[in-house]
């Protein structure tokens, strides 16, 4: 595979407490050169973000990160903010523990508010597979796939574990063929990156593979 190809689908991340706007700038001046689908920033950082880009890629923020168990009013509000600021992509952690309770309905109802809170721009549903049993995740791919999100996400990065290669196949088995799979967490080489594609996954959130790039003087 290309490596243009893989990071055509990297959404480039830097998520950590103590990025500084330096960090943020840097990290979007390596998104504009390599053409990767994204850069992924905390919320902080859209507006400045979405100015010095000035449209040369997408900006993403994530939403109830990393926990997810803000209110869904909360949700909706950073969303409405985000998008006001810039953002064209949001990335949403579920009530994890209101799955695993067996509300199903409050983790539906979640998700739809931070959707019309969009305003149409790109939602990504973080289910953090880690802590999930297999049946709470075909849970979450039914849940997702009829929410009207664009896509469903592994992992937020900051739990115990990141993708698997085995989640990216339980998700292509039980989501919608409409519903967009990300693989997020742990991806740290080209051959990880191309695994996760080829068994489905559509967007990758890292920030290694441009590292990689740089390094190894791929383009």
């Amino acid at each position: 595979m290309d490596i243009r190809e893989i990071l055509a689908k990297v959404d480039h991340t830097v998520l950590s407490q103590t990025a500084t706007w330096e960090d943020i700038r840097a990290l979007c001046d390596d998104g504009i050169r390599y053409g990767t689908a994204s850069v992924c920033i905390p919320a902080c950082y859209v507006q400045k973000a979405a100015q010095y880009s000035a449209g040369r890629l997408p900006i993403c923020t994530v939403i109830g990160f990393p926990n997810g168990y803000s209110t869904t009013k909360t949700k909706a509000f950073e969303t409405r903010d985000a998008v006001e600021n810039g953002a064209d992509e949001i990335d949403m952690v579920i009530a994890v523990g209101a799955l695993k309770a067996g509300d199903a309905d409050y983790v539906r109802r979640d998700i739809e508010a931070v959707r019309a809170a969009c305003s149409g721009k790109v939602l990504k549903v973080i289910i953090e597979t880690c802590l999930l049993s297999d049946e709470e995740k075909m849970r979450m791919c039914e849940i997702v796939s009829k929410s009207g999100a664009d896509f469903i996400k592994t992992s937020t990065g900051f739990s115990k574990g990141g993708a698997t290669f085995d989640d990216i196949r339980l998700f292509k088995e039980h989501c919608a063929p409409h519903l967009k799979i990300k693989a997020a967490g742990g991806i740290s080489s080209v051959a990880d990156a191309e695994e996760f594609i080829r068994l489905g996954a559509d967007r990758l959130g890292t920030s290694r593979i441009v590292k990689i790039v740089k390094e190894q003087n791929l383009l």
